[in-house]
């Protein structure tokens, strides 16, 4: 078996992130670079709308949203569905707040340093991206990130609300730079 050659990039803490724009479903252009939160854009890739646990995730995200909010983050979920199926995430997992974002690309997520997988079942697109959670500072530098290479295992969105209420209250430093 012929090993996947195309090129993943690993994002390092305390550097540029690349560039990200993505369509959402309020009709407009969310580019990165115009955001201008307090503390951090929260930036999560998740699988699209139909992983069970992307749904369980997103809920707990949207149930937060606005703990987040006021400790300063501004926050993105985005996945590679069709406006289509991104509007049924948003309406079958009842996310009213949440910006989502739809219709990123493979290259986009390899960009990220995201993993990529093959559909296996039957409601899976051909090829989606694995979990990704970003804090990103206001001036698009990166100062947290968890890459999954399968659903299981993200970080708790209750734990990293705590985390970043820790992150501005003690003015921890970026950590993994090196």
């Amino acid at each position: 078996m012929m090993a996947n050659t195309t090129k993943t990039t690993k994002l390092l803490t305390g550097t540029q992130v690349p560039e990200l724009e993505v369509k959402t479903l309020d009709g407009k252009l969310w580019q990165l670079s115009e955001q201008r939160p307090q503390n951090f854009t929260l930036i999560i890739f998740y699988r699209g709308w139909f992983c069970p646990i992307c749904q369980t995730y997103l809920a707990e995200l949207e149930r937060l949203l606005e703990d987040f909010t006021k400790l300063g983050v501004d926050a993105i979920a985005i996945s590679g569905d069709s406006q289509a199926d991104a509007q049924k995430s948003m309406s079958e997992w009842v996310i009213k707040n949440l910006t989502i974002g739809y219709e990123a690309s493979i290259d986009l997520f390899r960009s990220w340093g995201l993993y990529i997988s093959k559909g296996a079942f039957e409601k899976e697109p051909p090829l989606f991206c694995e979990p990704g959670f970003f804090l990103v500072k206001p001036d698009g530098t990166l100062s947290y990130a968890a890459v999954n290479s399968a659903p299981f295992g993200r970080p708790p969105i209750s734990d990293m609300l705590s985390a970043i209420d820790f992150i501005l209250q003690k003015n921890y430093p970026v950590r993994g730079t090196d």
